[in-house]
Parts: C-alpha cells; structure tokens; sequence
C-alpha cells in the first residue's frame, strides 16, 4: 500500500522540478529573438472596454485580465481596431456603403401651424365717447365689411352737445368757431360724411353712425344693440384675408438652421395636393419654457382666400444653404455616450471604426468637421456590427504622418483667392491642416501638370489635395467642388 501511493508522488515531484530548471535555464539567442519577436504583446487591452489600454499585464477597472494584444491580431500593417471580412461574408452580412460628399447642405424642418390674420393690417375699433348702442350693421365674427360701410349706430349726450355747438357756430358764421368745433366733432370720432351732412341740414341728430375705415373680415365682435359702451372697451377688429400669417413652432434644436427669409412649402388637409409657397417673415426671440420650441412667423399670399384663421397646417421650412460641408449619410452615423463614430470602408474586404466630429445634421445628412476625407466611403448598413468587432481593439484614428517633414497626400476645404491659369499658381486659403500640424493660412500653390483647372476661378470654397511634405515640392494633385444641389419639387426640396 505504502508503495503504490509513494510512486505517483515521487513521479510528480520529478516533473515538478523539471518544468522548473526548463523554465529557468536560458534560451538559445536565436530562440529566444523569435520568440520574443514573434511572442511579445503590443499592449494589454481590458476585454469590456477596447479603451482601456496597459503596456503590462494587469486588472480591468472591473477586476478582470487584461488581454495581450499581437502584431497578428492588428492585421498586419493595417491600422489598429482594422476588420477584414471575405466578399461572401459582405454579401450576407448585407453591407452598404455610401461615398463622402463635399457639397452644400440644406435643412428641410417639418413642423405644424395655424392660419392667423396678418396682424400689420387688422383694426381694433374703440369709442372715443361713452353712449348706448342704438343698432348695429354687423351681426357676426367672420362678415365682411367694405371700407365706409356702416358698423354701428350711437347714441352719446356728448355727441349730441358737439354737435349744438358746431350748428350754432355755423349760423354766426363764425369759421373760427365753425373750425374749432368742427375738430372737435372729428376728435370725438364722428366721420367726414357726418359732418358735411351737418353742415348743410344744421340738425342735431341724436344717433351718430360709425363706418368702417378699411375693408376686411370682421374677427372679433363685442358688440350687441342697446349695449352701453366706454372708451376702455374693444367693439370689433377688422382684417383682410389677401395675405395671412401661419404661426409655426420649432424645436429649440433646430433654431440655428433658421434665418427670416427662408422659403416655406405649406400643406391643409382640407385642399389635399395643393401647396402654398411662402416665406419665413420672422424669428421670435423668446422661447416657450414649458415646450421648449421656438414660435416662427410664415407669411402667405392668399389671393383666393382660402386660407381661414385658425386653420391647421403642415409645414416644411426650407434653410439656405450652407457653404461645401463634408457630409454623410445620418444612418451611418453611431453615437455612444461619449463619442460619435462611422465605420469607413478601407477596400478588398477591410473596416474599420473612425471617431469623427459631427457638425449638425441637415435632413437625411449629418455634417462631418474632423475625421473623413473626401475620397472615403462609409458603411452605412451592418454598421454596427462591424463596429462592435472594431472597437475592440480600435484607437478610432485615422492612419495620418506625425509631422510634415513626412511626404504625404492630404485633403483639406480651401478658397481660391487668384489663379493663374497660364503659369498654373493657384493662392490658396486654407484651413488648418492637423497631417501637417500646420494652422491655417494663405499661400501660393503651384498645379500639378496635366490637372484640368479651367474650371476654377477666384472665390470658388473646393477641397483641394495637397501633395509634398516641403514646401519647395508642395502642389494640388486633385480637387472637388462643391457637388451642384438638386432642383427642388414643387411640392418638397432636398440636396
């Protein structure tokens, strides 16, 4: 019994001790150089957050392993986080991708709104004297009122001494008098016609009319016959329908892409296919703290008066457009907590995940300030497949030269301040070149031979390539314009 137990245990302790003098004694300098080459991590990655990175071995701020991440898991000499996938896998993964684009971007807003009077042109009727009500012309809100038409009857003891004075005046024949009076008369509210009328019949009446100073539609009525009135109290307004307003309101969010002047396409469900072209007349400059929305004023042509108050409508603000911006499409955007990301496709089957800085979305496109060149392409369906993959070992940068010392091709959005066509120099204003570490600047470019730039004039904003790392062998190899907007429907607009 002794025996037996005793020889698996001397057995184990003798492989024991070998794996330990094995792990000991130094290795060949060739082995050892392989292995290290071929062995040694890149870096330590925490395996819940691909941005967590350690040049030793450690714990994750969760408590797990950190994984060592090879040359071989990199793909070789592509960029960190880079994913390879074969064209039969892209196939059934259903990958789409969209080209960058360098053009001018508009913002189609939809919102809602209702019809309104245009407030320039209505009315408000108020007495100058206080009297009863004797009868009344109009009997609804919503009448329409000719100019000088009759509204209403009074009847007023102040009236009526007005006009003993001005009767008594005219029979002295004493035009002082007669044109105090007179004055008088109009002060209180009593019109021209009234008055000429007095002047010839030299009675008093004691109903004085009252007529419309301007045609219109009658929008409120406080009025009713035998009623006593004040010159505190509001009768009636009066306004034409020939131009409206529509009071539409917008989300805080949206209130930079809005500027007075913008056209306006408008929609009511009671006219199905017919739209109104408007424009944007003006920007309130308080917003509502309860909605959170900004109120923005259209106004509205309506010949044909079928616009109505209080109307609803559907809305679409149009803003103009902006200046070349490059832009891709909002879906293939991905936005994290603390980041905004697109997957770019590298080319034969590679990905990879690219921070970038968004600058607003217009419609369907989402501006791009920082990470895309004009010549990328970007997944715009099973993205986020892909990026999960890449973001495990991605540093979401694009694979740029550390300085300009190094000669490099770059893009970057400039203006043609002159060009020589026949010496070929073209005096460039360019933004900040971040490959180069260079701010942003003018100076004078030579073109590359055989680049067609006849095309090019004085004030175009283009994206240019620029090639050389010095400045004595720097020129523009390539340029886009801005890609020209399409011609908007009539009923909706777009890029």
């Amino acid at each position: 019994m002794k025996t037996s137990i005793l020889v698996p245990f001397t057995l184990l302790i003798g492989l024991a001790a070998g794996f330990f003098i094995a792990g000991t004694l130094p290795l060949a300098p060739e082995a050892m150089s392989e292995s290290s080459a071929e062995e040694k991590p890149l870096y330590w990655v925490a395996p819940m957050d691909a941005n967590y990175q350690r040049d030793k071995p450690g714990l994750s701020p969760m408590g797990m392993a950190l994984v060592p991440v090879y040359a071989d898991d990199l793909g070789g000499d592509d960029a960190p986080g880079t994913v390879t996938i074969r064209s039969e896998v892209v196939n059934n993964l259903g990958v789409k991708t969209e080209a960058v684009l360098f053009s001018p971007l508009q913002a189609q807003i939809h919102t809602v709104g209702y019809v309104a009077f245009n407030q320039d042109q209505v009315i408000d009727l108020h007495p100058r004297i206080s009297g009863w009500v004797k009868s009344v012309a109009v009997n609804a809100p919503g009448e329409y009122v000719e100019k000088g038409s009759l509204l209403y009857a009074i009847y007023s003891p102040e009236l009526v001494n007005a006009q003993e004075e001005f009767v008594a005046a005219s029979k002295r024949n004493n035009r002082f008098l007669v044109a105090a009076s007179e004055q008088k008369l109009k002060a209180l509210g009593v019109a021209q016609r009234f008055i000429d009328q007095l002047k010839t019949s030299k009675k008093v009446r004691e109903q004085v009319p009252v007529y419309a100073d301007q045609s219109g539609y009658v929008g409120e009525l406080n009025l009713r016959k035998g009623m006593f009135v004040k010159p505190a109290m509001k009768l009636m307004s009066i306004g034409p329908l020939d131009q409206v307003w529509v009071i539409a309101e917008v989300f805080e969010r949206q209130a930079h892409q809005l500027d007075e002047g913008d056209s306006v396409e408008m929609k009511l469900d009671y006219l199905p296919g017919k739209t109104w072209t408007g424009r944007v007349d003006y920007i309130y400059p308080v917003l509502d703290n309860k909605t959170r929305t900004l109120q923005v004023r259209l106004r509205f042509d309506n010949p044909e008066l079928l616009l109505k108050p209080d109307m609803f409508a559907s809305v679409t603000i149009f803003s103009r457009p902006t200046a070349p911006l490059l832009s891709v499409p909002a879906a293939s955007v991905i936005v994290t907590g603390e980041q905004e990301r697109v997957v770019v496709a590298l080319g034969e089957g590679r990905y990879k995940a690219v921070a970038v800085t968004t600058g607003g979305r217009f419609s369907d496109r989402i501006a791009i300030l920082a990470g895309l060149y004009p010549e990328d392409w970007v997944v715009t369906s099973a993205q986020f497949l892909l990026d999960s993959e890449s973001s495990l070992s991605s540093d979401f940068l694009r694979m740029t030269p550390s300085s300009m010392g190094q000669v490099d091709d770059v893009w970057v959005m400039a203006e043609i301040k002159h060009i020589d066509q026949q010496t070929r120099m073209a005096t460039l204003a360019h933004q900040a070149i971040r490959e180069w570490t260079q701010p942003a600047m003018t100076m004078e470019v030579p073109v590359m031979d055989g680049l067609d730039i006849s095309r090019l004039a004085a004030g175009d904003l283009l994206q240019v390539q620029l090639k050389g790392g010095r400045m004595a062998e720097l020129q523009i190899v390539d340029f886009i314009l801005p890609r020209p907007k399409a011609p908007r429907s009539s009923v909706g607009g777009g890029l």
